[in-house]
């Protein structure tokens, strides 16, 4: 009797675990035990979510998630951190991975530093023509312009572009200028070759860079070059990015490796301000769960760290220079009613305030009556008190890369003046005015990693803890703020925020994993801090 009630009661126990187990829903994955920010309309912290088909089909805590669905992998990650797959709001992926083949001059402390690099790489990687990117004279001792003199002793015969760190200006020897066809004395509007006393100096900047043909690389090698910038991504937690100006064969080659589904980050592609591009897509946008094509991007005005900006009063260290506006103003006006028409976003780099006061009227007249378009002004970093108002109730976002106040800092003011500092790199500014803040790097112009646009976003230091304070403190945003800056607000910005940018059910599962809690750290901390994983549609595509 004994031995069938134990059989009767073994059974009884089957059937019932049986039972629980049919009862629960089959998802990929579940992740437990972890602290997940959400970045819902509360900032909501979970325990768990489960997963299925690549999107999130419930959160909550471990024990509800647990009794309700079954996995074939089920993660207890206790003590990790998990926040939204990271956002780059304005990035330049493609010409970060062709960089990754070219000379790296970022971070270089001299002229002669500079030089050293591009003879080490020329070394290694004999070629035909020597292109490099990444110099920035404001980090040097001698903040002056190099000259093409240095590059013409050591390169007599090969064709040598350097391109400055922000890409608006660019340093290239004689060769260079003989195979262009250029005599070092041409004039053009929105661009400048720079002169001594002895003529060319072999800067170009702005529109200038523009009559230097380079090269094209090799197709296979800007395939390789693109999935290690994806990978170097990864590493990072950025799962998804705005492409600030792509040509169409850029985009065609993005369209190829998502083809063969090796190129897994999404990534919002604003079309180039070239005529063919346009034509092509303007016709026929893309929007996918990996590729969106619906957006066109313009420059205004040129850089601020090679006076190209353009300002409304003098430069306060250049008493005779506004800066350059690249284009007329009928030429974006045009632009702007077409598509307006077409239902396209029009994006405008703008980064001096009589740029942006341009465009702000361009737009302004352009979108009267319109609802919900979502129109964007890159950088908006220096914009008149007035300005940011109107700004705002236009509806008009402004795209921010928080790091350029915190590279840019140092000489700022001298190229401005304190009147003017009083309202350039803004953020809560916008904010308080009702403004959503999509926050990018600008990479390769500022280092891939995100934790630098949150650590220069809310505690506005660089990587050293300075200013101790924060370089204009009053403008910096809340942990909550900036976090929101880097995924769902930079989704919304590309009209994306119902797919992305939260952990929320029916959204994408992407997420990054640390072992930290960001809002406890230091600048020094967030620098160095590295991520534990990252996962796209709930795929695992990074372990440290």
């Amino acid at each position: 009797m004994r031995i069938i009630n134990r059989y009767l009661f073994l059974l009884t126990m089957f059937f019932g675990l049986f039972s629980c187990t049919e009862n629960k829903e089959n998802v990929d994955l579940i992740i437990t035990d972890a602290k997940i920010f959400s970045v819902d309309a509360n900032f909501s912290v979970l325990e768990a979510m489960a997963i299925k088909d690549g999107k999130i089909v419930a959160t909550g805590s471990s024990a509800e998630i647990l009794q309700s669905y079954i996995a074939t992998n089920t993660q207890s990650i206790k003590g990790a951190y998990i926040y939204p797959g990271f956002n780059d709001a304005h990035a330049h992926f493609v010409g970060y991975a062709r960089g990754l083949r070219k000379v790296n001059l970022m971070g270089t402390r001299s002229w002669a530093d500079a030089l050293a690099r591009v003879i080490d790489f020329q070394n290694k990687y004999p070629s035909d023509y020597i292109i490099g990117r990444g110099w920035d004279q404001n980090d040097w001792a001698d903040k002056s312009y190099p000259h093409r003199s240095s590059l013409d002793s050591l390169f007599p015969e090969t064709p040598v572009y350097l391109s400055r760190i922000d890409g608006h200006a660019a340093i290239i020897n004689t060769a260079a200028l003989r195979q262009a066809g250029l005599s070092g004395n041409e004039t053009l509007v929105g661009g400048t070759l720079l002169q001594d006393a002895q003529g060319f100096t072999g800067i170009l900047i702005d529109n200038a860079t523009d009559l230097i043909k380079l090269p094209a690389m090799d197709l296979a090698l800007q395939k390789e070059a693109l999935l290690e910038a994806q990978a170097n991504l990864f590493t990072k937690g950025v799962t998804s990015l705005t492409d600030a100006g792509l040509l169409a064969a850029d985009i065609e080659l993005l369209q190829s490796l998502y083809a063969d589904t090796s190129l897994q980050i999404r990534v919002n592609a604003m079309v180039s301000d070239e005529p063919a591009s346009l034509a092509k897509y303007l016709k026929a946008p893309i929007e996918s769960p990996t590729l969106r094509v619906k957006s066109a991007k313009f420059y205004l005005d040129g850089a601020l760290g090679s006076r190209g900006a353009l300002l409304l009063a003098p430069y306060s260290d250049d008493s005779t220079n506004y800066g350059l506006q690249l284009k007329e103003a009928s030429y974006f006006k045009m632009m702007a009613d077409s598509l307006a028409q077409l239902g396209w976003q029009m994006c405008i780099h703008g980064i001096g305030d009589s740029a942006n006061r341009l465009a702000i009227d361009i737009y302004s007249q352009a979108l009267a009556g319109l609802d919900d378009r979502r129109w964007r002004i890159e950088h908006a970093q220096i914009v008149h008190p007035a300005d940011q108002k109107r700004m705002v109730a236009a509806g008009i976002i402004p795209s921010i890369q928080p790091t350029h106040a915190t590279s840019d800092m140092y000489w700022a003011d001298q190229r401005l003046g304190a009147e003017r500092m009083k309202y350039a790199y803004s953020a809560q500014s916008f904010l308080k005015l009702g403004a959503k803040l999509p926050l990018g790097t600008d990479f390769p112009v500022e280092a891939i990693n995100p934790l630098y646009t949150l650590r220069s976003a809310y505690l506005r230091q660089d990587a050293d803890g300075y200013p101790p304070k924060g370089f204009r403190a009053e403008e910096a945003l809340s942990f909550e703020d900036a976090i929101r800056g880097m995924t769902e607000w930079g989704a919304y910005a590309s009209f994306e925020e119902k797919k992305k940018g939260t952990l929320e059910v029916g959204k994408y599962a992407d997420f990054v994993i640390f072992d930290q809690d960001l809002s406890t750290l230091s600048a020094q901390e967030l620098s160095s801090l590295e991520v534990q994983a990252t996962y796209l549609n709930g795929q695992e595509v990074y372990r440290n």
